[in-house]
């Protein structure tokens, strides 16, 4: 892109925000576009080994100090009593309302978290590393909610939000919550990500990042033992498509609005199935490609290059 050129319209369903990593708490942010039914957010840190006391992460309705905003859905897990538990809450018009109890928190002081909170159409469910662990009806509707507010004792390494997978064949009740990693040296661009048992029907391959500033050219190639590639991904930033390239070279455009602009966070879903590969970017359905099951099979290597930073491949 050259200076000062303008960006294509883009849905805002194909727009998602950027991860914060290591934010000083207490910590006040915007979420981009508000909450919706189908977002995710992750939270991932550290309870410090001296927290004595509590900690709260609040879904809240404005940014406000005076008067305190509503909050739709407060999460407070407490250390300060003899049996460490969860409160669960609405603050209407400054009133808090009846609050939910869950007991035997599953979070330890000195242990590192990953939290996930699950929006869906009446209720949030939310998981500690990989388990459910409880469910909150709204209060207040969901659309209202625009800021999310970290505060007490956590340090906190990342902050993320992205959409539920789009696969209906590979949905669990909640979508894998792989760790987002900041300056990573197994992520470092070009990437190796060794497929050691090729791919198998339900099998999802995650890549997560940052485009550059100036980006030049982003490609994602599944190769199998003798390096061909059966499976290439490319985004061009000179004329802004996606295609699917094949072996011999040939391009099969993907329609889709261009996502790769630079300093955009992106997120790239490929769910193996029988006879090929379904393609999300950023939990949007974007079709699939043919490739025969024997091919998959015998991939052994995920490989990226070009103008990003990762943060996250997983297969």
């Amino acid at each position: 892109m050259s200076p000062g050129e303008e960006l294509d319209p883009i849905p805002d369903s194909f727009i998602l925000q950027p991860p914060v990593f290591h934010p000083v708490v207490p910590y006040v942010m915007t979420i981009f576009g508000g909450l919706h039914a189908g977002k995710m957010v992750m939270l991932q840190g550290v309870v410090p080994l001296d927290a004595h006391s509590r900690f709260q992460v609040d879904f809240q309705c404005g940014c406000s100090l005076c008067p305190q905003p509503d909050i739709a859905f407060h999460f407070n897990p407490r250390f300060h009593t003899t049996r460490p538990h969860v409160i669960c809450n609405t603050l209407h018009g400054g009133r808090w309302q009846r609050e939910a109890r869950w007991p035997h928190l599953a979070l330890q002081r000195g242990s590192r978290f990953l939290i996930l909170f699950l929006f869906g159409s009446e209720e949030v469910k939310v998981s500690v590393n990989g388990q459910h662990f409880l469910h909150y009806r709204y209060r207040l509707p969901l659309s209202h909610v625009d800021t999310l507010g970290i505060f007490g004792d956590i340090l906190v390494e990342a902050v993320g939000f992205l959409n539920i997978n789009p696969f209906v064949e590979g949905s669990r009740e909640y979508p894998a919550g792989h760790p987002f990693l900041l300056m990573s040296p197994r992520l470092e661009v070009p990437c190796s990500h060794a497929l050691p048992q090729g791919l198998w029907p339900e099998q999802v391959i995650i890549v997560r990042g940052l485009v550059l500033q100036e980006p030049k050219h982003f490609t994602l190639s599944l190769r199998d033992q003798a390096a061909r590639a059966p499976v290439t991904l490319r985004a061009s930033f000179a004329d802004r498509t996606l295609a699917w390239i094949s072996p011999w070279g040939r391009k099969k455009l993907i329609s889709a609005p261009f996502l790769f602009y630079p300093q955009r966070f992106f997120e790239v879903l490929l769910l193996c199935q029988e006879g090929g590969l379904k393609l999300a970017i950023n939990g949007q359905g974007l079709g699939a490609t043919s490739v025969n099951q024997q091919a998959l099979e015998q991939l052994r290597e995920l490989r990226i290059s070009g103008s990003v930073q990762l943060y996250c491949v997983h297969s």
